[in-house]
Formats: C-alpha cells, sequence, structure tokens
C-alpha cells in the first residue's frame, strides 16, 4: 500500500496483522521467574508466560552431511506457529548436551533460523503446508557466508556432537508479522525505499521488500509491546524459553547439560535468557557485548530493539545481566565491529572479569561484525568442556506430546 492507496482507503490496516491475539494473551499471562533476579529481570521486559505443555509436530526427518535434521513446529499462545529444525549427529547413542542455537538479528527477517542449518537439496519448508519463508523462496546463500563465514552453525555443531534446536523467533520468519496491506506508518517508510530501488533499477525480491517493511515495523511493534508492558526484547525471550523447553524435551537430549549461543541480537538473546532461567548451564555471546553508556551519542541507531529495552537501565548495565545467572558464559568481541566502539567493549569485559572471574571467558579478535569458522571453533570447544556429564548416567525427558506429519 503507498501513500497514494492510503488516501483512498477508508479503513486502517492492522499494525498487528497475525497478531491479533498477543494483546489479550500478554495481558492475562505473565511470565512467573524461579529467583528474585530472574523476577525482576522477566518484570522489567515484561516476559509473557509460556504456554504450559507445550507440545511439538515432527514434519519431516533426513539424514545427510553425518547429521539427521528434523523440520519442527509448535503452537504458542499467541500469534502464528513457529516453525524449527533440530540437528543432531546420525547414528549418536546415549544423551546429548543440548544446545539452542539463537539466529541473528541481521536486519533480514523473512527468514529466521534456517539461516543457521543445513538443509538438503530438495528439502521442502513446512508450517503447517506454508513455505517458512512465506513465499520468499530459500534463503540466499550470501548470508550465511558473510555472517557465518559459510557455515550454517546448527548443523556443524551437531557435526561436533551436540543436539541443536534453532527456532525462528518473534517477528522473523514464521513468527513473521503480516504486512499486506501495510500499515499506514510503514507505508510511508518504505515508499521511500521504494523510489531508491526504482531510481537504481532495482527490482527487488519478495524477500527484500518484506524485509524492508518490517524494518520500519519494528517500531511500531516495539510501541505495542510498551503499551502491553512488554517489550521486544521480552517477547523474543518468551518465544526463546517456549523453545528451551522443548529442547529438553526432544529424544536424545540431555536435559541437565543444555546451552544455548547466538550472535549478534543471538547473543544478546542468549544473555537474556541465560539470566531468566537456570536450565541453561553455559552459554556464547558473539559480537553483543558493550555498556550503554558507550552506545551515546554515536552508536544509538546502530541497533534494534533487542539492545534497548525499556527500564532495561534500572537494573544495571548490559553486562550486569550475565551476573545474574548462575551460568558460564564465553564473550567473543570483534575488535573491528562497527557497532559497538572498542572502549565500550573492553569496560565490559573489565566489569565482567571483575564480578565473575570464575564464571566468565572474554576473547578479542581483530574482525568486524561476524562470527567465523575460528570463533565458532573456540565457542564449540568451551561449550563442549562446560557441559560435561555431571554424574554418569544422564536422563532424557519424555516426549509425550510429540506428533507426526
Amino acid at each position: 500500500m503507498t501513500t497514494a492507496d492510503m488516501a483512498e482507503s477508508p479503513n486502517r490496516p492492522s499494525a498487528l496483522a497475525g497478531y491479533e491475539d498477543w494483546p489479550g494473551y500478554a495481558a492475562r499471562h505473565q511470565h512467573v521467574a524461579g529467583s528474585p533476579e530472574a523476577g525482576q529481570l522477566a518484570d522489567t521486559l515484561g516476559v509473557p508466560a509460556v504456554t504450559p505443555d507445550l507440545g511439538y509436530t515432527v514434519h519431516s526427518e533426513s539424514e545427510h552431511d553425518g547429521v539427521i535434521t528434523s523440520s519442527l513446529s509448535w503452537q504458542l499462545g499467541f500469534g502464528p506457529r513457529t516453525s524449527a529444525w533440530f540437528v543432531r549427529p546420525a547414528g549418536a547413542t546415549g544423551p546429548l548436551p543440548g544446545l539452542l542455537a539463537l539466529h541473528c538479528h541481521g536486519g533480514i527477517k523473512a527468514y529466521g533460523a534456517e539461516r543457521l542449518v543445513s538443509l538438503p537439496a530438495g528439502a521442502e519448508d513446512h508450517d503447517g503446508g506454508t513455505s517458512t519463508a512465506g513465499g520468499f523462496g530459500r534463503l540466499p546463500r550470501g548470508l550465511s557466508g558473510k555472517l557465518y563465514g559459510g557455515r550454517a552453525p546448527a548443523t556443524w555443531l551437531a557435526q561436533q556432537g551436540f543436539a541443536v534446536l534453532a527456532h525462528d523467533a518473534f517477528m522473523w520468519g514464521s513468527r513473521r508479522f503480516e504486512l499486506d496491506p501495510l500499515p499506514w506508518r510503514t507505508a510511508k517508510a518504505v515508499d521511500g525505499q521504494q523510489a531508491l530501488w526504482r531510481e537504481a533499477g532495482v527490482e527487488p525480491s519478495a524477500a527484500e521488500q518484506y524485509d524492508s517493511a518490517a524494518a520500519a515495523h519494528e517500531e511500531t511493534v516495539a510501541k505495542a509491546a510498551t503499551l502491553l508492558g512488554s517489550s521486544v526484547a521480552g517477547t523474543v525471550a518468551h518465544d526463546d524459553l517456549a523453545a528451551l523447553g522443548i529442547l529438553a524435551s526432544l529424544p536424545g537430549v540431555d536435559r541437565d547439560r543444555l546451552g544455548c549461543l547466538g550472535f549478534s541480537g543471538g547473543g544478546g538473546r542468549a544473555l537474556v535468557l541465560a539470566a531468566l532461567t537456570p536450565r541453561i548451564r553455559c552459554y556464547v555471546v558473539t559480537c553483543m557485548m558493550t555498556t550503554f553508556e558507550s552506545l551515546l551519542p554515536s552508536y544509538l541507531d546502530a541497533h534494534s530493539w533487542l539492545l534497548h529495552s525499556p527500564g532495561l537501565a534500572r537494573l544495571g548495565d548490559w553486562p550486569d545481566l550475565a551476573v545474574r545467572s548462575n551460568a558460564h558464559v564465553l564473550v567473543q568481541y570483534g575488535l573491528a565491529d562497527h557497532l559497538f566502539p572498542e572502549q565500550g567493549m573492553r569496560d565490559a569485559h573489565a566489569r565482567l572479569s571483575s564480578r565473575m572471574p570464575t564464571r566468565y571467558t572474554g576473547s578479542f579478535w581483530q574482525e568486524p561484525h561476524v562470527f567465523t569458522p575460528a570463533m565458532q571453533d573456540e565457542a564449540a570447544a568451551f561449550l563442549t568442556a562446560a557441559l560435561q556429564p555431571t554424574h554418569p548416567a544422564s536422563s532424557t525427558a519424555p516426549d509425550p506430546a510429540r506428533t507426526d506429519s
């Protein structure tokens, strides 16, 4: 919808299309944390409660490249159905350490966790019979190549011996908003981008058009979350808590050895998730650590609402979130990262080193905003060491809610 169309339209399009049930759910269901520290964070972010006894459906399974990849989905208490991929080593015996792989923001919302997974040729998308990318086609190869060094991290980690779950988070992939017709404010912002495309002679793909609209629409989503007593980060954390529960229930996963990792916005998600639940024993934050002070004034527009949550500063600084967790954490800093000033990264490192010397590991890389294979190697070694069995016979959770289609 263009601004000209808006002038002729008597009806104002929904700004929450696909999520009309979100306000009612958020008002009635608030996450109850297991500790005062986690409760403070959950209240500040306005984390909705996860639907109890959440079930999942297995849509397909395939063996390739030494792993078994299963496509899953589940229905949360609001919004569209969540798509996910569960990847584990082929032929594995005994329970495996479980990892939640959290996708980045990347300015790309047409696709979610698919960027972390290597899918075999000819693999079908799911989501109740609808493509996970909503008709956008398969993920462009350049995304994983540019940010992840050509690796699909979830698949690669499964090849290293982990059971890995990667899911679409609130606003991404299968959990995207419907932006056709465009909300009025979003439409005005998109008009400018379309003019630039026309001037440059560019014919944008459907995914590129969606991502342009979704970038502008994130401001509207943040407003809606604020009205609901929530936040973008809090609602994303709801989806991550739900996925962690699914991971713990999947066959072959040791529910006592769970961790998570994420690059960029995914690293921020890992930090929040570990502070909200003791189920996370260890986690990795890549290119997503600094101090709030360092962002002012020049770096404010470099980040999404995943980092800028109203009221969060009253609980401390970004590094202080790690102190709220008892988990071990590896933070990887990119010294050439254009999204964070070096002094902010070094100040965060100093604070974490002094406040949690036995649980924190920091490493500095002469890299830009990327998660290179070498950085992934370090992350895997850290997670392997931190998720060693604590007793001879680890148990797996039953999965009575599983269905196959």
